[in-house]
């Protein structure tokens, strides 16, 4: 299928943000973190999550504002532009301090830009397409973003991390220049989406009571969406099994920190993921048609089930000593294949799954909801993570835990399977 030039630009953002997903949140970033947070407190994958929660929180009561503000028109793209600015410049700040409180504070701001940016960038894929090719454009942004952003920058980190000291480069100093990598790759692939990428829908701005209009506009939507039956339960759903994926992506590392997993072992499998992730988003996009979307969606759930049942026994194993550090490296690399298969899939399936099913000139504020449900789910996990660790002092009993959103997604989307389009 030939793409038209706005869809190569909206699928290269996808290619210039996925830098972030890979340094900042699933893997360099996270070690360094854990590893200085712990020295200061021994507790660094506690912060961690606590630290994500404050992030996703925050967004999460802006998603909805934002949402609504990005369906006036000429209003999506300068929003979209200030949240991605704010998620760069604060990247390089995370890269400035040595002290793991001011990290902290530089990750949850560039954290809330990031986000903030993928909702607004989600919500153009009604504005880009056509909605017979959201599948295929959706898991090419995906495919594009693991073969890319996940991939070159992470190689790059890779690279100065382990061979660094060769060259006078400490582990400090690496994971700065990585993080610096990382902005500024983000930044130059962002520059065809603003040339290119137009919003099509949209509202004319109030020319009086501009703050009621847009209040009265997010209670509208929020009325609308509980009317659609397949939209609330779809919804739903999301809110559940998004929050599992988000909380593997995120504490994956942090957690093979505290089983003492070797760091540049994690790291490559880690890039082995986005390689296998790469072919598996195109795979799902195509599957889906003949498939089904909801079908592939309900599948991938499933793989995340077992995913974290594999994971929790290798903590377990290691924590009552019958599993070598061998061992347990050779079930995370297992791990690390079994997530690329679905990672991608799920979350690009979602995303046009949902554009489908909302009407485009709404589409800001539809996705600005969903978002809203994502981050508060996603405040969820992190905590579920953290309160399960604090509480037992086990971490593989806080991987345990994260199978229950799983199976709530599952369970809403097995409900709803007569109201939800295949």
């Amino acid at each position: 299928m030939k793409l038209t030039r706005p869809e190569r630009s909206w699928v290269m953002y996808d290619w210039a943000n996925s830098s972030y997903a890979t340094i900042v949140v699933a893997a360099v970033f996270p070690i360094y973190f854990t590893s200085v947070a712990g020295a200061a407190t021994g507790m660094g994958d506690f912060w961690w999550g606590i630290g994500t929660s404050i992030a996703t929180g925050i967004l999460a009561l802006s998603a909805p504002l934002l949402g609504a503000l990005a369906d006036y028109r000429g209003y999506k793209k300068p929003l979209f532009a200030i949240l991605t600015l704010i998620g760069v410049l604060f990247t390089v700040v995370c890269a400035l301090f040595d002290n793991w409180q001011l990290m902290l504070v530089g990750y949850v701001i560039s954290h809330i830009g990031w986000s903030g940016g993928n909702l607004v960038y989600d919500s153009f894929l009604t504005d880009v397409t056509e909605p017979e090719r959201m599948d295929h454009l959706s898991s090419l942004g995906y495919a594009m973003g693991y073969i890319g952003g996940s991939t070159i920058p992470f190689v790059m980190s890779i690279v100065l991390i382990t061979f660094g000291d060769r060259f006078g480069v400490d582990t400090t100093l690496a994971v700065k220049l990585s993080l610096i990598i990382c902005a500024v790759w983000w930044a130059v692939f962002t520059i065809p989406f603003l040339r290119d990428v137009k919003q099509r829908f949209g509202s004319d701005k109030p020319r009086s009571g501009f703050v009621k209009h847009t209040f009265g506009q997010i209670v509208s939507t929020l009325r609308s969406i509980i009317a659609n039956k397949a939209v609330w339960m779809f919804v739903l759903a999301y809110f559940f099994y998004i929050d599992g994926v988000g909380t593997v992506i995120g504490m994956a590392t942090s957690y093979g920190t505290v089983l003492n997993l070797d760091s540049s072992m994690m790291i490559i499998a880690l890039m082995v993921t986005q390689l296998v992730a790469f072919p598996c988003s195109i795979l799902f996009g195509r599957m889906s048609i003949r498939f089904g979307s909801l079908r592939m969606i309900i599948g991938a759930i499933c793989m995340y089930i077992f995913i974290c049942v594999l994971g929790f026994l290798m903590g377990f194993g290691l924590e009552e000593g019958f599993l070598t550090i061998a061992g347990a490296s050779v079930i995370f690399w297992c791990l690390a294949v079994l997530v690329g298969t679905v990672q991608g899939g799920i979350q690009a399936i979602s995303r046009s799954y949902y554009g489908k099913i909302i009407p485009p000139e709404r589409s800001g504020e539809y996705f600005g909801f969903l978002d809203i449900f994502g981050k508060f789910a996603a405040v969820l996990g992190p905590l579920l993570y953290a309160f399960t660790r604090g509480v037992t002092g086990r971490s593989s009993l806080s991987i345990l835990a994260i199978i229950l959103l799983f199976i709530a997604g599952l369970v809403v989307l097995m409900a709803g399977r007569k109201h939800l389009r295949q």
